[in-house]
């Protein structure tokens, strides 16, 4: 439709980027993918799949075993002959196919069987998911066969909807598109909606809730992941419309919290940022953030450790530690938030 998505806070429209946006940009970015591996194939088209999955596997297990294997996984939502949607959109990886592949040899391919021989070997599942970070983080759910046995998972990652910290009223951009062979005029003409804005982004990751989906991983493997998706909140934006205006724009300020209770400074800026005297929103917006974040850490006594990284000339309230650059914050959360 053109348009921007959007959302009403502090009685103010504010423009909107949605979660899931943000993190299906973090899991199909380069950096991911150099960094955590191959995302998950994320699809309802499961008999569309199962030709890449056997291709995959191809060197390790016959075709019908692999096939058996997306049977019992996936129960009623897949059939190996044909070309079948499941109930909903979820997301695959090779390496749990393998796996359920193994069981099968091991167990024989009776799924009551093998549902009852499995159901205490969920650590060795999702070991098998390790491959899949994007599973671990996001979480998982299924409406039938053994992936709804045990395939469950609990997202170790919420991500809230990034939304501009002042009130926005957007634009509407007419544009062309020129035919060359077109004497006057334009080949097409259209509109679409535009703005600018300094938004705020917020996630929290549960650690133990990590190593738990991750076949009991050491922490230090959770913290290691954690400063990836520190990374990728910080520098990954949605594709969308990119080609036409290129927002290719870093986190200004990027806050972390070590704490067992997670906290959201949104509410910062329930009252929309006004505009300083000389221009802009982005000092204001920091200030507030500083300024909310100190009255809900003394409010509510909490027990973290933080530290912050920022572009520019920012003074951190007594409690925020500061990083001198991106990396510096990056090996801080590997090291457990010390020094």
């Amino acid at each position: 439709m053109n348009m921007q998505k959007s959302s009403v806070f502090g009685g103010k429209r504010r423009v909107r980027i949605s979660s899931q946006s943000l993190k299906r940009t973090m899991r199909k970015s380069d950096y991911y993918k150099q960094h955590l591996g191959e995302a998950s194939i994320r699809t309802k088209k499961l008999g569309d799949l199962k030709d890449q999955i056997v291709e995959s596997l191809t060197d390790r297990y016959k075709s019908d075993l692999v096939l058996k294997a997306m049977t019992v996984i996936a129960g009623k939502d897949f059939k190996a002959e044909v070309a079948v949607e499941g109930d909903a959109v979820a997301p695959w990886v090779t390496a749990e196919v393998a796996w359920y592949c193994e069981q099968i040899n091991k167990y024989g391919d009776d799924e009551k069987k093998l549902a009852k021989e499995l159901k205490n070997e969920t650590v060795a599942m999702r070991t098998a998911l390790a491959s899949g970070v994007d599973i671990a983080l996001s979480g998982r759910m299924a409406t039938s066969g053994l992936m709804s046995e045990l395939g469950k998972i609990d997202g170790a990652l919420a991500v809230a909807h990034a939304i501009t910290t002042h009130a926005v009223d957007a634009d509407i951009d007419w544009f062309t598109a020129v035919d060359d062979l077109q004497e006057l005029g334009s080949g097409h003409l259209d509109t679409q909606e535009f703005s600018s804005g300094v938004f705020y982004r917020y996630a929290s990751l549960n650690l133990r809730q990590l190593q738990e989906n991750l076949g009991n991983a050491t922490r230090e493997k959770a913290l290691e992941i954690a400063a990836h998706v520190l990374h990728m909140l910080a520098t990954e934006v949605p594709s969308a419309k990119q080609q036409s205006f290129a927002a290719h724009n870093l986190a200004d300020v990027a806050m972390v919290s070590f704490s067992d209770l997670p906290v959201s400074l949104v509410n910062a800026f329930e009252k929309p940022v006004k505009m300083e005297n000389n221009g802009g929103f982005l000092k204001p917006s920091i200030d507030l953030l500083h300024e909310y974040w100190t009255s809900v850490h003394n409010g509510y006594g909490l027990d973290e450790i933080c530290c912050e990284f920022a572009l520019g000339p920012v003074t951190q309230p007594k409690g925020i530690n500061k990083a001198d650059n991106l990396n510096v914050l990056k090996e801080w959360i590997k090291k457990d938030g010390k020094e």
